[in-house]
């Protein structure tokens, strides 16, 4: 070995980390971008007043000065001052630089908005893309910060390994983000040189947060070096606690069913194919439609749901103060409960199960102010109790289906009262089935659960699928004193066929019968004869339990 072998293995010790450190910096400064010149004027300025007013419509807008200079522009001869006062106006809305080369490989540069969030609510900023490939792609907006924070139910009786979240990769994730797609903006990039796109952002949390944000046109067409990522260091302000003081219709205090919008339709295109290229989250209860009953008419209407508060896309029940499921665009809030919302309007449909109707208000947050508080009133159209009927849903999960099986294994008996509060249940019965199997039947108590009053009655108890036997039907044991089939410890030694488990919950004095008898029966033509003789599509899983 030569002399200086020692000393270079000693640099590359000590100055190699520091060099490779110094690619990834903590947060990046914003850059004074040069004008971009050489493009043509009047699609650049057509697509800058699309811009206006798409910012306008998301509640974004440029300040009135900018805005006022940006619509005289339209007055000015085509020139190469419109490019250049075009940009200056823009700029300074601008959170990133990003040029595109002629490769399409996609490089990012911080810009000079200034980083402010406000918590629960949306935030838009500029785009500015430098497009030297002419590529008419889609922008696409990733960052670790906005990754998903559940994974939905596999289905699995255990979570696996490899699904598992910690609570600190969870509150690493508070952030959601998108492109703008809708009109007037387009969905892909124009393949103009230079042309401005608006990224929307919303923030769970409040306080300084560092984020990571980039930006691609494609898999494999990001810049190498980290260069297609920025660090942007985001001051969120808090937003507004909302009190609400809910009130029963006999004016006790009460829970209930509340849907909050501000009206904004900010996550779909303008095509229904778009619905594949957006988070599962946001599109469950996006898409979602509320009926609204006029009473006495007696008339059904239909609204469909946008711009949804709180974003079910970043509710954790495991660990948010209310446990809110992220598959649900309605929360439930008790009498003196809140949420936190930002000063604006929103329309709010509340009510508290069939039993009473829905109704909506306006309610204007005011700027300014850290609490405000509103009232609802609860209105019944009949009270079935006190003519000796009493609701209830023998069929209620707390895992599988639409809930996740990480950070834990659906949710917890106290999340699931609270749905039955806010839908005046007198009775719920939480099944534990296939999902979960093993976490959830550790509630089995074979009582009623301590929680429950003597109007308001849950229990948990079982439906047998993802048994052995499901493929003879899914049934639904109610009033159970003990969950496992005798002789078993896992659900892979259960019976392989119906009798032997409905002899034995009947043995316990269980209330037994098939949870999707209607599933598959759907006649093949149409009719209104009951009965009849047309032969059922036998296409769903109810047909099982029938045949």
């Amino acid at each position: 070995m030569s002399n200086k072998s020692p000393l270079l293995f000693l640099f590359a010790v000590l100055y190699l980390p520091l060099i490779l450190f110094a690619q990834h910096p903590a947060h990046h400064p914003p850059t004074i971008q040069k004008i971009i010149s050489g493009i043509e004027p009047q699609p650049l300025l057509a697509q800058a007043i699309r811009l206006q007013e798409a910012l306008s419509f998301l509640g974004s807008s440029l300040s009135h000065e900018d805005e006022k200079r940006l619509l005289a522009l339209q007055d000015q001869p085509l020139t190469q001052q419109v490019i250049h006062d075009v940009q200056a106006i823009l700029d300074p809305y601008c959170l990133a630089f990003i040029t595109i080369n002629p490769e399409a490989r996609v490089k990012v540069e911080r810009g000079p908005a200034k980083a402010k969030l406000i918590q629960g609510g949306w935030t838009s900023f500029l785009v500015k893309v430098n497009n030297e490939a002419g590529v008419t792609a889609q922008l696409e907006v990733q960052s670790v910060n906005a990754a998903p924070v559940l994974h939905i139910s596999t289905f699995d009786p255990h979570v696996l390994q490899k699904n598992i979240l910690t609570a600190p990769q969870v509150a690493n994730r508070f952030l959601e983000m998108q492109m703008y797609r809708n009109r007037p903006m387009l969905a892909n990039l124009s393949g103009l040189k230079l042309e401005y796109a608006v990224l929307q952002i919303y923030s769970k949390d409040a306080g300084q947060r560092e984020a990571e944000i980039g930006f691609n046109i494609g898999q494999g067409t990001q810049d190498i070096g980290f260069r297609n990522v920025i660090h942007v260091l985001f001051d969120i302000q808090p937003s507004i606690k909302v009190v609400l003081h809910v009130k029963d219709d006999n004016g006790a205090p009460a829970m209930a069913s509340f849907t909050i919008t501000d009206g904004i339709e900010r996550m779909l295109g303008d095509s229904i194919k778009d619905i594949s290229r957006v988070d599962y989250r946001l599109i469950t209860a996006q898409l979602q439609y509320v009926p609204f009953f006029a009473l006495p008419e007696n008339l059904v209407t239909a609204k469909e749901l946008k711009g949804i508060y709180p974003l079910p896309s970043r509710q954790v029940a495991a660990y948010d103060e209310y446990p809110d499921f992220f598959f649900q665009p309605q929360v439930y809030r008790s009498d003196g409960e809140h949420v936190q919302l930002p000063a604006g309007k929103y329309i709010v449909s509340f009510t508290r199960g069939p039993e009473y109707i829905p109704q909506k208000m306006q309610l204007t947050v005011p700027f300014g102010v850290r609490s405000y508080e509103a009232t609802f009133q609860l209105k019944r159209w009949v009270n079935m109790a006190e003519l000796g009927w009493y609701s209830g849903d023998h069929h209620v999960h707390a895992a599988g289906c639409s809930h996740y099986e990480s950070p834990e294994e659906g949710v917890k008996p106290i999340d699931m009262w609270r749905q039955a509060l806010g839908e005046d249940l007198n009775i719920a019965a939480v099944l534990a089935w296939g999902p979960s199997w093993y976490h959830q039947k550790t509630f089995f108590t074979g009582h009623d659960d301590p929680l429950s009053t003597p109007k308001n009655i849950m229990r948990y108890d079982v439906e047998v699928s993802g048994f052995p036997s499901s493929h003879a039907g899914h049934i639904v044991l109610l009033r159970l004193k003990e969950d496992d089939y005798p002789g078993t410890t896992k659900i892979e030694e259960w019976p392989s066929w119906t009798i032997p488990v409905l002899t034995w919950a009947k043995s316990q004095d269980a209330v037994t019968g098939y949870a999707h008898s209607g599933w598959g029966l759907e006649p093949t033509s149409t009719t209104h004869d009951l009965p009849n003789y047309i032969m059922p599509k036998m296409d769903g899983i109810g047909a099982n339990e029938y045949i």
